[in-house]
């Protein structure tokens, strides 16, 4: 599935080298096309004031869309 920019998604596996946890909520700020392995993004992850904390480049596989019965939460970016 290609996944449009500025798009949120969420993670569906923890990233510990950037403290994420499967479930975060991230922008789609590029995409980048693979000849021979799995089309991957580059993600931004902002805190609740909209600010950036992390941008993290993962595979296709490693994101999904956000569904309508999900709510938002908070947490602290801290080591996974």
């Amino acid at each position: 599935m290609k996944y449009n920019l500025f798009k949120e998604v969420k993670l569906v596996r923890d990233i510990p080298e950037k403290k994420l946890k499967k479930g975060d909520v991230a922008t789609v700020v590029d995409y980048h096309a693979a000849n021979n392995f799995e089309d991957g993004y580059t993600l931004e992850v902002f805190n609740v004031f909209g600010d950036t904390m992390v941008t993290v480049t993962v595979a296709e596989s490693d994101i999904e869309l956000l569904q309508e019965n999900e709510i938002f939460c908070s947490r602290k970016l801290e080591a996974a």
